[in-house]
């Protein structure tokens, strides 16, 4: 179930459960109210219920990184957080990067992905931009060990980390100059 009104958005699990649980948070500036299983990973709800299917389903364990949303600013997995865990807190996904606090990082990571070239088959692309969003909020201006670091947790399947170095440097640059 899905329902927008002054209130926030109201959903249901699509995990039966006998012990329905609620819990109440934020999603990209919106009110959820979650009424399901309090072990439901985040992940599902973003993307079953809330209809963002930006945050990908990768491993389900926390290891590849497709899964990461911000969560109160911090890079988080969204696969193995569970809606118990997030009472009261804010969730922001790749759809709503742009439009938040976050927003001039994350216009300066989205056009240097683009200019380096960085996308090949795409599929983890919303976590690495998530983590390298993070990164650049942290450390305007992050060595080459720092963004080894920071990015350690996210998996490219096809291989374009040079090319997400170069984009996270270049992302820097272009914070810098504004």
């Amino acid at each position: 179930m899905r329902a927008n009104d002054t209130k926030g958005i109201i959903v249901g699990s699509r995990f039966p459960s006998p012990i329905p649980a609620m819990a109440k948070f934020f999603v990209n500036g919106e009110a959820v109210d979650f009424r399901g299983p309090a072990d439901t990973p985040l992940l599902w709800v973003l993307r079953d219920n809330l209809s963002l299917t930006g945050t990908k389903f990768g491993c389900g364990m926390a290891l590849c990184g497709a899964c990461t949303v911000h969560l109160d600013g911090e890079p988080t997995r969204a696969c193995v957080t569970p809606v118990s865990a997030i009472e009261g807190k804010r969730v922001v996904t790749i759809e709503g990067v742009a439009n938040t606090s976050q927003a001039r990082v994350a216009r300066a990571v989205q056009a240097a992905w683009i200019d380096k070239d960085v996308v090949q088959c795409g599929y983890c692309q919303s976590g690495q931009v998530m983590a390298a969003v993070a990164l650049l909020r942290k450390n305007a201006a992050p060595s080459d060990g720092d963004i080894d670091s920071a990015m350690s947790g996210n998996i490219c399947r096809c291989g374009t980390y040079q090319r997400v170095r170069e984009a996270i440097k270049s992302a820097a640059a272009t914070l810098k100059k504004a």
